[in-house]
Parts: structure tokens; C-alpha cells; sequence
């Protein structure tokens, strides 16, 4: 078990790519870099580096992180080695670092889907088709689309100072589409409300 969760150095959204080209799953850069690159610049520092995967595909990447990676999965506040073999059903998050007192180098959060639907675990009933959910830059990379991202961010029990900020920086470059779409699952999700729906 490691406790050290401030212990980052994570690598770059080039070293990402270059890592999960060689894996045959879906995947994506999410959270801050994810806004990043989809507005083609860096607007902060990223104390860390988020990968989207589908959770039916956990088993392929963990064969193919395995030998130059070791792997934690998030539990109760913990990190605890992911063994071979096991099956995570519940569990959303797993940070990787080189070797076990290596500083984190990635993230990976696990999404849930069901036939060609990816789905919002915090409200089911917010989902969308798999297909849709990924955009790319003209490098190729693939990023989770800005308006869900933002209600990943928007959707956790704490908005944290840098979650607004990028909510700042992307809501100029939202279509009207990604809006209301936004828009529709705060709602959906909040239903006393939420205070960046009156910005939308």
C-alpha cells in the first residue's frame, strides 16, 4: 500500500500517446490537458496526468502496463497494488508509477459502458454513444470532449479553484450543441441546481 499521494512527476501527453498507440483499447487524455488540447495551448501548470479507459478493456491494459509499469487502484483514500488477474467492478481509479517508490507518472479512470453507450457514473441516466465521447488533435491524440469533461469536474462533491478556471478558459470555445448538452446534465444531475448553469 502507498499513502504518498502528492508524490507526482507525471509524464507528457507525447509519452502518454506514445505508451497507449501500442495498446489495442479506446483511450483518452482527460482532465486538465484534455481542456489544453483541445484549445491547442497550455493555460496551466498539470500537477498530474489523466487516461480514460472502458472498463471492459481494463484486462488488455493491464497486460500491456504490466512489465514496465506498476499499478494501484484507488480505494477508501488508499493506493493498493492492482494484482493479476483481478477484476476491478467498482473501482474508478488507478494511478501508475515505474516501480514501487517511483513518483506517480499517470492516472487512469475507468468508465463504465453498456453496448455502444458510455455512462456518467455519478447519474446513470447521463450517457452517450462510445463513438462520440473521444475527439482528436491534428497530432492524432485523443481527448475527452470539453462539455464532458467539465461535468466531471463540475459533477464532484468539491469544485476545486483550477476546476473553475478551466470552466472559464473552455466556456468561450463551447458551440451552443456542447452548452445545452452541458447545461442538460447539470440539470439532470443537480436538480436544486448548480452555479455554472447560470453562466451557460
Amino acid at each position: 500500500m502507498r499513502t504518498d499521494l502528492d508524490n507526482w512527476m507525471p509524464i507528457s501527453v507525447t509519452e502518454i500517446n506514445n505508451i497507449f498507440a501500442e495498446i489495442p483499447i479506446s483511450w483518452c487524455i482527460a482532465g486538465g490537458w484534455a481542456l489544453d488540447l483541445h484549445l491547442g495551448k497550455q493555460t496551466r501548470e498539470h500537477s498530474d496526468i489523466d487516461v480514460v479507459i472502458y472498463r471492459y478493456e481494463q484486462q488488455v491494459l493491464y497486460q500491456s502496463l504490466k512489465e514496465n509499469w506498476v499499478l494501484y487502484k484507488a480505494q477508501n483514500g488508499k493506493l493498493i497494488p492492482w494484482e493479476a488477474g483481478e477484476f476491478l467492478t467498482s473501482i474508478n481509479d488507478v494511478w501508475v508509477s515505474r516501480n514501487t517508490d517511483a513518483p506517480w507518472s499517470f492516472q487512469i479512470m475507468i468508465v463504465n459502458s453498456e453496448n455502444n453507450e458510455w455512462i456518467y457514473r455519478r447519474e446513470k441516466s447521463i450517457k452517450g454513444a462510445k463513438n462520440k465521447l473521444f475527439l482528436r488533435t491534428n497530432d492524432g491524440i485523443p481527448y475527452i470532449k470539453p462539455e464532458v469533461q467539465l461535468l466531471y469536474k463540475a459533477g464532484s462533491s468539491e469544485i476545486r479553484e483550477k476546476d473553475f478556471k478551466d470552466f472559464q478558459n473552455i466556456l468561450p470555445h463551447l458551440v451552443l450543441e456542447e452548452r445545452e448538452w452541458l447545461k442538460s446534465s447539470l440539470k439532470t444531475q443537480f436538480a436544486d441546481g448548480h452555479n455554472w448553469i447560470g453562466y451557460l
